[in-house]
């Protein structure tokens, strides 16, 4: 997270860096209420569906479009049905191994292991990404942001 610069008002945006700084923020954020929230019994994760191939992606910038599907082609992944996409959302919802778990990050219906770079592949989390301090930083910024 680029807590001095969230918005990209003061660097040049790139997509990638904007979609990678929105995913920590998610996870970050089910840290923070996970902290704020878990005595009165409400907790929240965060997940990765994986590559799903929709309709949506006809929005996309073609060249944008044309380096996603090269990086998912280099890691070997197959992109996954809407079905399978979903399979951790519902996990996560609805299984009671999950109950009062959270501040955790999910993939393929399993808590991800934290990992100290993400290469060859998009699998696993940062450390930062669970950082509870980071989560209170945000915290602090959204509610900042938000007046």
């Amino acid at each position: 997270m680029v807590f001095d610069d969230i918005n990209f008002e003061r660097r040049q945006y790139d997509s990638s860096l904007a979609y990678g700084q929105s995913k920590t923020a998610n996870a970050l954020f089910a840290v923070g209420a996970t902290r704020r929230w878990a005595s009165d019994g409400i907790v929240a994760n965060s997940l990765m569906p994986g590559g799903i191939w929709t309709n949506l992606q006809r929005y996309w910038d073609p060249a944008e479009l044309a380096r996603t599907k090269e990086m998912v082609a280099n890691a070997g992944m197959e992109a996954k049905t809407p079905e399978q996409g979903a399979a951790t959302s519902v996990l996560l919802a609805a299984s009671p191994l999950i109950e009062g778990v959270g501040g955790r990050y999910f993939e393929d219906c399993h808590e991800a292991e934290v990992v100290p770079a993400i290469v060859g592949g998009i699998y696993g989390v940062r450390d930062y990404a669970l950082d509870p301090n980071a989560a209170e930083r945000l915290w602090d910024e959204s509610r900042r942001l938000l007046g």
